[in-house]
């Protein structure tokens, strides 16, 4: 039976006692406390994941994620995956990022394939961008004419490669699909034969000089696969992309899903998910405008994929999955120029998950002092639903 669970304007009122007790003139950073875990949206028909939220022009927020079938309740399966030729987008929007009511809306169905999970930024001039990514789903005799070489699942599902999206009426329509260029270092074609346009999942962000930036990945190595990261920059609001330089590349370790920052001084910052390097974070920074990074670094713990949001007086939330017990979200307060990823306390959100398919966090920020941390969830192994945590710091 179809089952909706949302927070009601009730907790609203209630932690806004939690909210008066912080102070917008405090002399000092106050330490983050977590304050209350809401369920935004759950549905036992549908397996819903990979979220991403921004705060419009208008001051309302917006939320999207990818939705599918939940196939053990709908179909009698014996389990989900991420990938899925019925997966789509929707989005929902709130006043308060408290309160989220309704049936979401879609926001964008490939027509070739099942997409994954959508990428919201907002410009500073209202415009929205959304990147995402695809797969299709073959017959035997379609796969038997996929020209080589191409990325093929198990499941018979072979790559497409990313698009964009993008609206200028806060969201109500979307104009694309935008496709980025591909980019040398990848070597996969889609299974039209063509060469794949870049993609990844992660927060692009826009510079102070309104340079659009996007750590993307590549397969850059048939054998043994290896995804590399890269960065694309647009000057034109999302519409067109530049290949500008290598953010992280190694023989061994693999580097994947990344969100982008820019930090006050005008370094770029790279946070990044890796395989082959017992699910540690990196971080790569550049100081030249993303001409070039240095050599990444560790920073020292678990932890993906990565997210980062700017809080009023410049500090830097940091929120990231932990999939390994307890199963959870985690999450950092970095210095403005997130020089402290090694020293800064770690903040534990939840760690009551039900198994590791849980995560991908995405932070906005509420108000001078609480922010809504978003994120994907299961309890008990459960139906996989879009959760959040207000934090107060």
């Amino acid at each position: 039976m179809r089952k909706y669970i949302f927070a009601t304007l009730g907790l609203f009122l209630a932690l806004l006692p939690l909210f008066a007790q912080r102070s917008s003139t405090s002399e000092s950073p106050m330490p983050a406390t977590k304050i209350r875990d809401l369920v935004i949206y759950q549905d036992s028909n549908y397996y819903a994941t990979f979220p991403s939220i921004v705060r419009k022009a208008d001051g309302e927020f917006l939320l999207s994620f990818r939705r599918a079938p939940d196939r053990r309740v709908v179909f009698g399966e014996k389990g989900n995956s991420h990938v899925d030729p019925n997966s789509y987008l929707v989005s929902m929007t709130s006043k308060d990022g408290i309160t989220w009511e309704g049936e979401p809306d879609l926001l964008y169905a490939h027509d070739f394939g099942g997409s994954q999970d959508p990428c919201l930024l907002q410009l500073r001039d209202g415009t929205l961008l959304c990147a995402s990514y695809g797969w299709a789903f073959l017959n035997e005799d379609g796969l038997e004419n996929i020209p080589e070489p191409h990325f093929q699942n198990r499941d018979g599902s072979v790559f497409l490669g990313g698009y964009l999206l993008r609206s200028i009426d806060g969201g109500s329509k979307w104009a694309g699909p935008i496709y980025p260029p591909h980019i040398e270092p990848e070597v996969h074609l889609n299974p039209m034969g063509t060469p794949i346009p870049a993609y990844n999942r992660g927060a692009m962000y826009e510079g102070k000089n309104g340079r659009i930036y996007w750590v993307v990945a590549a397969n850059d190595r048939l054998s043994p696969r290896r995804t590399s990261n890269y960065l694309l920059v647009s000057d034109d609001k999302g519409k067109n992309w530049e290949h500008l330089s290598t953010v992280a590349k190694d023989e061994e370790v693999v580097f994947n899903e990344a969100s982008i920052y820019e930090t006050p001084k005008g370094d770029l910052v790279a946070f990044i998910r890796t395989a082959n390097f017992e699910d540690q974070a990196v971080i790569a920074r550049s100081t030249d405008g993303g001409k070039s990074f240095g050599q990444w670094q560790a920073m020292g713990f678990k932890g993906h994929p990565l997210q980062a949001t700017r809080l009023p007086d410049d500090r830097v939330l940091l929120v990231y999955g932990y999939r390994h017990e307890p199963y959870g979200i985690k999450a950092k307060i970095l210095n403005a120029e997130c020089t402290d990823f090694a020293t800064a306390e770690e903040i534990v959100l939840r760690e009551d998950g039900g198994n590791g398919d849980i995560g991908y966090p995405w932070a906005v920020v509420l108000d001078d002092h609480h922010a809504l941390v978003t994120y994907y969830f299961n309890m008990d192994n459960g139906t996989r639903h879009i959760a959040g945590t207000v934090i107060g710091f």
